[in-house]
């Protein structure tokens, strides 16, 4: 039997049900290899020749598929039709040993029956161009996270992560809160007049004033707008001008991965992630009681808004069916793709269109049953007719002043029986016609108001406007937005107010570093070009390694001046190998560390921070404040030798016991480094003495060794080679 191998469960049951076991179908769960967790897995010096390693917890997978495809007749390889699913395949077909020219590809666009059977009959070769390009952005992505990371971590905080495009993205939603803090906003008035014609008394309306002298204006203060209203008082409203015209509007484009994440976080209240989640699996097949796995959408990873001649036509007869022939537009709807659209694949509709969205609300549940109707409707009002508006507009002059009057009214429906888009209306346009004035006709006031008003700043971006703006600039490609948006979320460089994206303090730090050291990592336009260029890749004219090696030796000097900027060098030799120790900048403040890096990596902390007059209670030097990452912390200046550390503002004294026999000073009871108890001087470091005794401060009249207290309450010289004691006075008892 032959084996079709795909990335996911769900989909290998949607495939097997259509196939009626006459294929074997397996999933290999996504990718089988990826580059090594914890190495680059890149050899920058031999091609940045990418090293391959079996993805962890894939063994067994690798195993399994291995044993079918050697008892298969023939294997087919299915995986998504985009870049990934490519190189999806082109690591199986080299894993499990099939040949590098054979005809093992084949795709589809959607899951049906008809799909399956048409690819199986057009088996294809692996297309090494599209693999190229995957690699060269998983070999850029790892180049740049794996060595930007460790930075971050060093000069901000432990577990921090940057990325190519996620953190041009971060950039964009830090960039907009800067510009919201500094927004300086401008007062503005806006006058409004209820009118009505003083002959025929047609219904009153509303108008805007809107220039001055014939030239637009703007009200901006309250002395402005009272003598606007004064002005307008005592004059007449006259019409000008009547405009009366036939509006139409044309139907929406098929959803793009790009618009449906947009739409569903408009409609839905949802976020891109979610979205993306509920769209996989409309696609890859759901569980359906009594029907099996069903798939109900088309392939959702798409920046196209192509419809295949079948879906027309399917489209057509529906509309004809459920509206009328007058609802379907004389040619077929055709809408073009934006610039730098790869366009491999159709926009996203339902397979099906006999299955409606009132059929499948039994078979899913409200979250992927609204996301199918939201498809479903968008793809059939795409291929309807425009639909028609009767506008009218009305210019008023009073006294050097020209108000506006809009309004219109349905003439023919069209696409909006299907779907309305999210646009917000003019609010001051009447969704009325207006009464059929005529120039020269004079109007009664009959209302004037006046409304203080400033002008707003811009507003936050949400999943939808972040979305937007990244496919608007070319950053990072449809299937890439969900996960950078989910990215930001998850390591807290983002927060949500209401559906709003706030940056936390982190993300100013981050996107304030990189873009310091780092201006063409961070520059939009850069990572816009970056994308075309794996296109470049993709179409065949381009050299993937050459893309790599123009961009990564600049990088790494980059890299190199950034982890090294405001390091000096001393005259401060290492302790353990004797080079010179160079001071530099970290986290917790300045550091000495070793020049002799890697083969030596000491570190030593830096004595320049504040000196108390807290004791260390195990070696009695005078401890010093630390920032560390909870804030800050009293730690032991003699580190790493002594490693104790207490709480910042805890004055915690060591004991006062025994007399220093070499200065006279009192001495203090402290502990070694394992716990043992020793007596050291107070006027340390100008007295160094030590004492495993408690002294007495006297010095022994034999040898000149200092005189400590016994157990017993006797004396005796600290020296054990010498035999001087003085024996615990005589009990009472």
């Amino acid at each position: 039997m032959d084996l079709i191998i795909v990335e996911s469960p769900s989909k290998a049951k949607t495939i097997s049900r259509y196939l009626k076991g006459k294929y074997r179908v397996d999933a290999s769960g996504g990718h089988i290899r990826d580059l090594p967790a914890k190495k680059l897995g890149v050899a920058v010096d031999k091609g940045y020749e990418p090293r391959y390693v079996t993805s962890p917890g894939k063994e067994e997978t690798v195993r399994r598929l291995t044993e079918e495809a050697k008892r298969a007749g023939k294997v087919y390889l299915a995986t998504d039709p985009d870049r990934e699913g490519e190189a999806i395949s082109w690591h199986l077909q080299t894993v499990l040993g099939l040949p590098a020219d054979g005809k093992n590809r084949i795709e589809f666009n959607e899951i049906s029956p008809k799909a399956v059977e048409r690819a199986l009959a057009h088996p294809r070769t692996i297309n090494y161009n599209l693999v190229d390009a995957q690699q060269a952005r998983r070999v850029l992505d790892r180049l740049v996270g794996y060595k930007l990371s460790p930075l971050l971590n060093n000069k901000i905080r432990n577990g921090l992560s940057a990325g190519r495009v996620q953190s041009v993205a971060l950039r964009l939603v830090v960039d907009r809160e800067r510009e919201i803090a500094a927004f300086k906003p401008e007062e503005y008035w806006t006058i409004v007049a209820e009118l009505q014609d003083g002959v025929k008394k047609y219904r009153p309306f509303r108008a805007v004033l809107e220039k001055k002298n014939g030239k637009k204006c703007k009200i901006g203060s309250r002395a402005e707008a009272e003598a606007a209203l004064a002005a307008l008082t005592s004059g007449k409203y006259v019409v000008a001008s009547v405009k009366k015209t036939i509006v139409k509007t044309h139907a929406p484009a098929p959803f793009t991965t790009s618009t449906l994440q947009q739409e569903a976080s408009n409609k839905l209240g949802l976020s891109a992630p979610e979205t993306m989640l509920m769209a996989q699996h409309l696609y890859e097949g759901i569980d359906v009681e009594s029907e099996g796995h069903v798939a109900f959408v088309t392939y959702i990873r798409t920046d196209s808004t192509r419809v295949s001649e079948d879906a027309q036509a399917a489209a057509r007869e529906k509309i004809a069916e459920k509206y009328g022939k007058e609802y379907v537009p004389a040619r077929p709807n055709i809408y073009a793709s934006k610039k730098g659209a790869q366009d491999a694949h159709e926009a996203i509709r339902p397979i099906d269109l006999a299955l409606t969205p009132e059929a499948a609300k039994k078979m899913l549940d409200r979250k992927h049953y609204n996301v199918y109707k939201l498809i479903y409707d968008r793809f059939v009002a795409s291929q309807m007719a425009e639909a028609e508006y009767d506008s009218m507009q009305i210019e008023i002059e009073n006294s050097g002043y020209g108000l506006r009057a809009s309004g219109k009214a349905m003439r023919f429906a069209g696409f909006t029986l299907a779907y309305s888009e999210t646009k917000k209306e003019d609010e001051e346009e009447s969704k009325e016609l207006l009464p059929p004035l005529s120039e020269g006709d004079e109007l009664t006031e009959l209302s004037l108001k006046h409304e203080q008003k400033f002008t707003k700043p811009p507003v936050r971006y949400t999943d939808a406007s972040l979305v937007k703006a990244m496919e608007d600039k070319g950053i990072g490609r449809p299937s890439t937005y969900a996960s950078i948006i989910s990215v930001l979320g998850k390591r807290k460089y983002v927060e949500k107010d209401g559906k709003y994206m706030k940056p936390t303090e982190i993300a100013y730090r981050i996107t304030d570093m990189l873009v310091q050291y780092f201006t063409d990592v961070m520059d939009v336009g850069f990572t816009a070009d970056m994308e075309e260029k794996l296109d470049e890749i993709e179409e065949g004219g381009k050299d993937w390694r050459s893309i790599i090696a123009d961009f990564y030796p600049p990088f790494e000097e980059k890299l190199r001046f950034a982890s090294t900027d405001g390091d000096e060098v001393t005259d401060i030799r290492c302790p353990k190998c004797g080079y010179p120790m160079v001071r530099k900048e970290g986290k917790y403040g300045k550091y000495l560390a070793c020049s002799n890096y890697p083969a030596c990596s000491n570190i030593v902390s830096e004595g320049t921070a504040e000196v108390t007059d807290t004791l260390c209670p195990k070696c009695g030097k005078p401890m010093v404040v630390k920032s560390g990452r909870f804030g800050k912390f009293l730690s032991c200046p003699d580190y790493p030798v002594c490693h104790t550390t207490l709480p910042y503002g805890e004055k915690r004294e060591a004991v006062k016991e025994g007399t220093c026999p070499v200065c006279g000073k009192p001495t203090l009871r402290l502990r070694s480094r394992n716990g043992k108890t020793f007596y050291g001087c107070s006027g340390y470091p100008a007295c160094d003495f030590k004492s495993w005794d408690v002294p007495t401060g006297e010095k022994c009249p034999k040898c000149g060794g200092a005189l400590v207290k016994t157990s017993k309450g006797g004396v005796r010289c600290s020296d054990r080679d010498c035999n001087y004691r003085i024996a615990p006075p005589p009990s009472d008892d």
